[in-house]
C-alpha cells in the first residue's frame, strides 16, 4: 500500500472514527492498523490530528509601514535621487521632503513622522518590487605617461585626509565599443575628505585641454587644491600639469600617482567614475566636438550641484580582518555639502558662500533641468549638423 493510499484512507475514515462510540473506535483502529500496518498509537495520532490550515500566518509583530500610503513618495524620491540605495535614501529623505512639497503638494505629519524614522531595511523591502539594475560595461582609455615617471612619487598614505583639498582625479572615454578616432572625456575630480566631486568634459585627453579644465575646478572650488593624485595616464603625467603644480610660490600642491595597474589606489574616483558618469550618461560614443560645451554646461550647472549638495554618500571609517573576512565600518551618510559645512578647516567665508548657494537650489528642479540637457545632449548626436 503506497504512501498516499494510506493517507487518502485515513482521511477517509477519520470523521467517522472521531463521532463513534467507544467500541465502534477500537475495531476501526484495529482496522485501520492491520491495513497500514501502524502501530496503535501512532494510528491514534494520525486519526486525532487536526487538520492544518492552509493559510500562514505572517511571523513577527503586525508592520507599522503600509505599502500602499509609503511607496508612492518613496518611488517618486527613490527615481528623483537615481536609484539610490537605502542607507543613503534615509539620510536623504529629510532633505529632500521640503522640496517633495513644495513639487508634489503637502504630507500629512503622520506620514512625515513615518518618513523621518523609516529604517534602510523597510525601504528596501516596500522598493524591493520597483528595483531597477543597471548593466554594461565600458573601455579602459588609459594609455601610460612615461615622461614624469621618476619625477612624480607613488602615493602611499603621505597625505593628511582629515582636511579637504586632497583630490584623486581621473578620466571617463565616452568611445562607445571603439577607442578609435576622436570623441569627448569626462575629467573626474574627487576630495577624499568630503567626497566633494566635480566633473568636465574636454575633447580627446591632450595636456593642454585637461590642464584648462582642471584649472576651470579649481577656480570652482571654495577650498584650495592641497594634493594631487593620478593614475599613470598621459593626460597627468605631462610637464605642463607637472610645472601648474609644482611650480607656485606659496603652497605648492603634492602631486602623486598611483602604482601602475592598481585600480584600488584610486578607490574614491574610480567609484565616482561610475555613480557621476556611467550612470549619467552610459557608455554611448559622444563623437561630435560641439557635445563638449553640453556635457560641460550640465555638469558645472545642475549635475555638480545635485551631487555635491543633496546626495549623501558614506566614507569608510575602518577595515579589519577578522580570520577569513573583512569587517568595514561606515560614517553616517551625508552630503559633500555637510560634510564641508562641519569641517574646521572650511573658511567661514567659504561656508557662508556654500550655504548662500544651498538656499538657492531645489533638488526637483535640478533633476528636471538634467532631464532636459540630457535629451538635448543626445539628440545632438543624431543630428547631422553639430
Amino acid at each position: 500500500m503506497t504512501i498516499q493510499s494510506k493517507q487518502e484512507y485515513c482521511q477517509a475514515i477519520k470523521t467517522r472514527y472521531r463521532n463513534a462510540g467507544k467500541q465502534e473506535k477500537a475495531s476501526i483502529l484495529n482496522e485501520f492498523c492491520i491495513i497500514c500496518s501502524y502501530n496503535r498509537k501512532y494510528a491514534i495520532r494520525l486519526l486525532n490530528r487536526k487538520k492544518r490550515s492552509t493559510k500562514k500566518s505572517r511571523p513577527g509583530p503586525k508592520p507599522v509601514y503600509h505599502q500602499s500610503t509609503l511607496l508612492a513618495v518613496l518611488k517618486k524620491l527613490w527615481f528623483a535621487t537615481d536609484q539610490m540605495c537605502s542607507k543613503k535614501l534615509k539620510a536623504a529623505i529629510h532633505l529632500w521632503l521640503p522640496f517633495y512639497e513644495q513639487e508634489y503638494g503637502s504630507l500629512d505629519d503622520q506620514l512625515k513622522t513615518k518618513l523621518a524614522a523609516i529604517s534602510p531595511a523597510t525601504i528596501d523591502r516596500l522598493l524591493k518590487p520597483v528595483r531597477v539594475k543597471y548593466a554594461g560595461k565600458g573601455r579602459c582609455g588609459t594609455k601610460p605617461g612615461t615622461l614624469l615617471k621618476n619625477q612624480i612619487p607613488i602615493q602611499n598614505n603621505i597625505w593628511d585626509c582629515s582636511q579637504p583639498g586632497f583630490f584623486e582625479a581621473d578620466t571617463v572615454a565616452h568611445c562607445g565599443n571603439s577607442l578609435a578616432g576622436d570623441f569627448a572625456w569626462s575629467l573626474t575630480f574627487t576630495d577624499i575628505a568630503t567626497t566633494w566631486t566635480e566633473n568636465r568634459a574636454v575633447w580627446n585627453k591632450g595636456a593642454h585641454g585637461v590642464l584648462e579644465r582642471i584649472k576651470d575646478i579649481e577656480n570652482s572650488l571654495v577650498f584650495p587644491i592641497r594634493g594631487f593624485d593620478c593614475d599613470n595616464g598621459s593626460e597627468f603625467l605631462n610637464y605642463h600639469l607637472f610645472r601648474y603644480f609644482t611650480d607656485r610660490p606659496v603652497h605648492a600642491v603634492q602631486f602623486t600617482r598611483s602604482r601602475p595597474y592598481k585600480k584600488n589606489d584610486n578607490a574614491h574616483v574610480e567609484q565616482k567614475n561610475w555613480s557621476h558618469v556611467r550612470q549619467l550618461l552610459g557608455y554611448e560614443r559622444f563623437g561630435k566636438p560641439g557635445i563638449v560645451d553640453l556635457l560641460n554646461d550640465l555638469y558645472t550647472t545642475a549635475w555638480n550641484p545635485y551631487n555635491n549638495f543633496f546626495c549623501p554618500s558614506m566614507k569608510l571609517i575602518s577595515k579589519v580582518r577578522v580570520n577569513s573576512k573583512y569587517v568595514k565600518k561606515y560614517d553616517s551618510p551625508k552630503t559633500p555639502h555637510q560634510r564641508l559645512m562641519d569641517c574646521e578647516f572650511v573658511s567661514d567665508d567659504a561656508k557662508k558662500r556654500l550655504s548662500d548657494t544651498y538656499r538657492s537650489l531645489n533638488p526637483f528642479t535640478l533633476k528636471k533641468m538634467i532631464e532636459a540637457k540630457l535629451k538635448i545632449i543626445f539628440n545632438a548626436l543624431k543630428s547631422p549638423s553639430l
